[in-house]
């Protein structure tokens, strides 16, 4: 996603989809998360541009952290399993692509919706999460890439505690 407006860099880049793990996923259906701010607040969540809101009213500047899944059948899968895909009730995810963007730049949820049409495969869920920086200046580029990293790895295994998952309606889901 390049240069953002702010002059900082926003890294995207997309995950090679050999060899990712692929989490089942049951059903979806609108949630309302809890996010942890890192004062021991919390705050609920039900859509991204909720969570864009909370983190530009952050005291230490934030970095967006997305990875963004598709969704597809399993191999062998039943008459069941299909109605239920094509429903978009279940399916297999597997990490796509990821990105980090400054909430001060990034306008809403349509926008982000946007620039990641033009930049990969079409997707099914995109996981966020905030990562604060300190002493007012955003997280390093190293923290940021770690996080990314640890994120991706965390979809691929289907360890998803600390994750919104949205869907492309920019509402949050809860994945049985």
């Amino acid at each position: 996603m390049g240069e953002d407006e702010a002059g900082s860099s926003c890294r995207a880049s997309v995950v090679a989809p050999q060899g990712c793990a692929r989490r089942p996923l049951a059903t979806l259906r609108e949630r309302k998360a809890t996010a942890n701010t890192g004062k021991l607040e919390t705050m609920d969540i039900s859509r991204f541009d909720e969570l864009l809101a909370a983190a530009r009213g952050q005291a230490e500047r934030q970095r967006l952290l997305l990875v963004f899944a598709g969704a597809s059948l399993p191999d062998g899968a039943t008459a069941e399993q299909q109605a239920r895909f094509e429903a978009g009730e279940s399916g297999e995810l597997a990490p796509l692509m990821c990105v980090d963007k400054d909430p001060g730049v990034l306008a809403d949820f349509a926008t982000l919706v946007e620039e990641a049409s033009t930049l990969g495969p079409q997707w099914a869920l995109v996981f966020a999460a905030a990562l604060s920086g300190a002493g007012g200046r955003p997280p390093t580029d190293g923290q940021v890439d770690a996080a990314l990293q640890h994120m991706v790895e965390a979809v691929r295994a289907g360890t998803l505690s600390g994750l919104i998952p949205f869907n492309r309606q920019g509402e949050a889901v809860q994945l049985d």
